[in-house]
């Protein structure tokens, strides 16, 4: 995976306005979004009520948004803490489990992935690869942006060996697919380092990433 390495003053200052502008977004999105959705139950009409499918599709998306201004407020928050970039705090994230894109490494635990479909999916899959890139199977998965937890079986039950996997997501519509796009899965973290001036975690896999791109963190379970 690569890695872009920018010196210090200019990272961190993008990166505040960048995580900041970000916070502004969401946050205005979810308080239009819950004013609408207000809205239009407080003033449909008793004649022809909001379609019950329609509305849950709403509140889904509602709890959604609010789940991504409240994981955004808190990266922002573990992100300012590692500002500094002194090693105490890099020194935190060793051995928690990060949200991340790209392998994990798979010895007999269940893994968590992080599915995104987009709303107008009917069906997703979860397309599973070996570390030397073939796949090795395919997982119908509920349309949902909940967390999926993978036990390491393949389609018909079978344990698959134990290795480096990587996780796809396949949106179909009406028989189309929509989109494949990496998924994101928790990752161990096993080192952190400082280098010209950004944090940089190694994950269990062996792959490096920045800490901005870090979209959840959790205790290892």
């Amino acid at each position: 995976m690569d890695i872009t390495q920018t010196p210090a003053p200019t990272q961190a200052t993008n990166s505040a306005i960048g995580n900041a502008a970000t916070s502004s977004v969401l946050s205005s999105d979810f308080e239009v979004f819950l004013k609408m959705l207000t809205a239009q139950a407080e003033y449909q009409d008793p004649l022809e009520p909001i379609d019950s499918s329609e509305y849950a599709a709403q509140l889904a998306q509602f709890s959604m948004v609010e789940q991504q201004v409240m994981t955004n407020d808190l990266m922002q928050e573990m992100l300012a803490a590692l500002g500094a970039n002194d090693m105490s705090g890099a020194a935190n994230w060793i051995g928690m489990e990060a949200l991340v894109q790209g392998p994990v490494k798979f010895e007999g635990s269940s893994i968590t992935i992080a599915p995104n479909p987009p709303v107008a999916a009917d069906a997703v899959t979860l397309l599973v690869t070996n570390e030397q890139g073939t796949e090795v199977t395919r997982l119908s998965l509920p349309v949902s942006a909940e967390p999926y937890i993978w036990d390491g079986l393949d389609s018909d039950g079978t344990a698959l060996p134990h290795g480096e996997y990587s996780f796809r997501v396949e949106s179909v519509a009406n028989g189309e697919v929509l989109l494949t796009e990496p998924a994101l899965a928790y990752n161990r973290v096993t080192e952190a380092r400082i280098e010209n001036g950004s944090t940089l975690l190694v994950l269990e896999s062996g792959y490096m990433v920045h800490a901005n791109n870090v979209t959840g963190l959790r205790e290892a379970s």
